[in-house]
Parts: C-alpha cells; sequence; structure tokens
C-alpha cells in the first residue's frame, strides 16, 4: 500500500510543477507529442516495411489483383 502513496506523490509534484510553471508544462506537452509521433512513426514502419512478409504477400496480391484487371481490359479491348 505503501507503494502506492510513492508514484501518488511523484504524480501530485509533476501536477504540481506543470500547473505553476509554464516551461514545465510546455516541456511536458513538448515530450507527449514526441512520444505520439515516434509511436506512430514506428507504427507505419511496422505496417508499409517491405521486409514485413504480411506486407509482401498485401503487396503481391494488390498487384496481381491489378495485372488481371489491365489484361481482361486488354483482351477486351482486342476483341472489340
Amino acid at each position: 500500500m505503501t507503494f502506492y502513496y510513492v508514484w501518488f506523490a511523484l504524480f501530485a509534484i509533476i501536477a504540481y510543477f506543470i500547473l505553476t510553471d509554464n516551461s514545465v508544462a510546455r516541456a511536458f506537452y513538448m515530450l507527449s507529442q514526441l512520444t505520439r509521433v515516434q509511436y506512430e512513426k514506428t507504427k507505419w514502419w511496422i505496417l508499409h516495411n517491405p521486409a514485413n512478409p504480411i506486407v509482401k504477400y498485401l503487396m503481391w496480391r494488390r498487384a496481381m489483383k491489378l495485372a488481371k484487371e489491365i489484361e481482361s481490359e486488354i483482351l477486351n479491348k482486342n476483341k472489340s
């Protein structure tokens, strides 16, 4: 139970500094934005990295779908 009081005291001190000092509030805001951007950058890289086998499959599937559409358009154009 004492451990919870330590966490509470830590966050209370941080909140006090954020509420009383504008530079600390600005630094806290900038750090939260930096954390958010780094998370989004990492997430984008994981979802779009060509070395990822799932992404490779999705790219292959999209390319095959486009190839079939183009092939059917060419065949229909040749019949006309």
